[in-house]
């Protein structure tokens, strides 16, 4: 039973980094700790990928004299390629909105950026203007 369980460590690790990073996105208030929550748990899923295409005992995929040859499957870690482009990517466009956030509203909590919305919201509201959106040049 222990053999087992410690035999698929790296299932536990995908495991735990991934619930790492759910914990950050779900229960952080703060953006930037919601995009390295974010980060965490896409690293996570790479490595399930990676984990996929290794083979026990496989070799790479170049053909040889011996047809009895195990291959790993390369493909996993090339998608992974293309995965951590894309993520490398989303993330700096998340870290810029987070730099706009804060330079809109002097603030990256989720809280405080709402209650102040809703305060301009009602005042706008009150004076009798027309609600105009915030990020609009």
């Amino acid at each position: 039973m222990i053999s087992s369980t410690i035999g698929i460590w790296n299932y536990w690790i995908v495991f735990c980094l991934m619930m790492i990073g759910l914990f950050l996105v779900i229960g952080r208030k703060n953006f930037l700790k919601k995009i390295v929550g974010l980060t965490i748990f896409q690293t996570s899923v790479f490595l399930l990928y990676i984990t996929f295409g290794k083979i026990k005992g496989g070799t790479p995929p170049i053909l040889n004299e011996s047809f009895e040859s195990i291959y790993s499957n390369p493909l996993p870690h090339v998608l992974i390629l293309t995965a951590i482009v894309v993520g490398v990517a989303t993330t700096a466009l998340g870290l810029s909105l987070v730099l706009k956030i804060n330079t809109e509203y002097g603030s990256i909590e989720e809280d405080d950026i709402s209650a102040q919305d809703l305060v301009d919201y009602h005042d706008d509201i009150k004076t009798g203007k027309s609600v105009d959106l915030k990020f609009k040049q």
